[in-house]
């Protein structure tokens, strides 16, 4: 189960196919950017929604416009930020954490791949600290999620950290409200 775009260039980054993405674009360049009608998500913010690491790249090696914003005012960097595991790989993980620690490394291998899917998104001329229409940036998200291997990576690019939500909230108030220590180290080395 998953989104339905009603442009297939979206549906294909959306579902990984990057040899029908790739055929759709040969047919037609102007698509790269095309805009969903429901969503107004572009191709690489299906692949990001979805973590299609080599859509990802292949979209933004071809000059995807990672500036643009759909019906959220939310870009590709905040898909990023905003990725969670599935049920099925809750499941999987918990099923398989007692087999040799096979859950443990299906983590990890998760993790990684949403530091690789950060690090691709960042290598491009986003705007870090791009705010969506509830006000929250890419480190918003991360700090919501707990996602402590993604914070260095924004900060890193320098997002900003002082920036409030329409909650009024900043990403180290979202930390230290919901107690990662870790975090709220990390974003008070950088104030």
């Amino acid at each position: 189960m998953g989104l339905v775009y009603s442009e297939p260039a979206c549906q294909a980054a959306y579902d990984g196919d990057l040899h029908k993405l790739y055929r759709i674009l040969k047919e037609n360049p102007t698509l790269l950017d095309v805009k969903d009608q429901n969503t107004g998500d572009t191709p690489l913010m299906a692949a990001c929604r979805r973590g299609n690491l080599n859509v990802v790249k292949y979209l933004i090696d071809n000059k995807a416009n990672v500036q643009l914003t759909n019906k959220k005012q939310r870009t590709c960097l905040h898909y990023v930020s905003k990725r969670n595991l599935s049920l099925v790989d809750y499941l999987l993980i918990t099923i398989l954490m007692p087999i040799l620690l096979l859950g443990y490394f299906l983590m990890l291998q998760k993790q990684r791949k949403s530091e690789a899917l950060m690090e691709v998104v960042l290598s491009s001329s986003v705007k870090v600290s791009a705010i969506d229409y509830k006000g929250n940036t890419a480190l918003h998200y991360v700090c919501l999620r707990k996602s402590h291997r993604l914070v260095p990576l924004l900060l890193k690019h320098n997002a900003k950290t002082d920036i409030r939500n329409k909650d009024g909230e900043t990403p180290l108030d979202i930390a230290t409200r919901l107690k990662f220590k870790k975090i709220i180290n990390m974003l008070r080395k950088t104030n």
